[in-house]
């Protein structure tokens, strides 16, 4: 399973806007000294395997943020601002306006944008949207939480302000992921 350079890009440049140039590079040298393949270029399109991946999430969070893990919700939901924002790589997925396409149509889509492994299903109905991750050939708490943060961000991003609920999780054991998002009244 490989995750597109995509995500890692953006990695470095909210650790660069947030903490500054300088504890990126400081950072960069230490990961590329325990895993060679870091100090390689990374571009938008580069395969990452994702063990190399989660290698580096974990790093990021021991650096940065302490060991708390659930900061890969906030990862999700930077990496969903700066991909959908006008100014972002995938700013045409936030072209439709028809709330039940979005669900079913494009957020599957963002997955599979990133990723070449595993399956997300999306549906609309009665304002909760039901996502399910499934096909992962690893678990992982980083699936569970960056990508679902990301769909939750995107949710806002489009317009609408939701409640998570976690229904089966990687983290308490479950061999796939699936969450609703209650929409509520804006």
């Amino acid at each position: 399973m490989n995750v597109k350079g995509i995500i890692f890009n953006t990695g470095k440049s909210t650790i660069i806007a947030v903490f500054g140039a300088e504890a990126w590079d400081a950072f960069a040298v230490k990961l590329a000294a325990k895993d060679k393949f870091f100090g390689n270029m990374i571009m938008t399109i580069t395969p990452v395997p994702i063990d190399k991946f989660i290698f580096f999430l974990d790093e990021l969070v021991k650096e940065f943020f302490n060991n708390d893990y659930m900061q890969y919700t906030t990862f999700g939901k930077v990496a969903a601002k700066f991909a959908l924002s006008p100014e972002g790589h995938y700013k045409s997925y936030m072209l439709t306006t028809d709330i039940k396409q979005f669900v079913e149509t494009v957020m599957p889509k963002f997955y599979s944008t990133y990723f070449d492994e595993g399956t997300v299903e999306a549906r609309l109905e009665n304002n909760i949207v039901h996502l399910k991750l499934t096909g992962l050939p690893i678990k992982h708490n980083y699936f569970e939480f960056l990508i679902m943060g990301y769909f939750q961000k995107s949710l806002k991003i489009f317009g609408k302000k939701v409640v998570a609920n976690r229904i089966k999780s990687m983290s308490a054991g479950d061999d796939y992921v699936s969450y609703t998002f209650e929409i509520k009244e804006s």
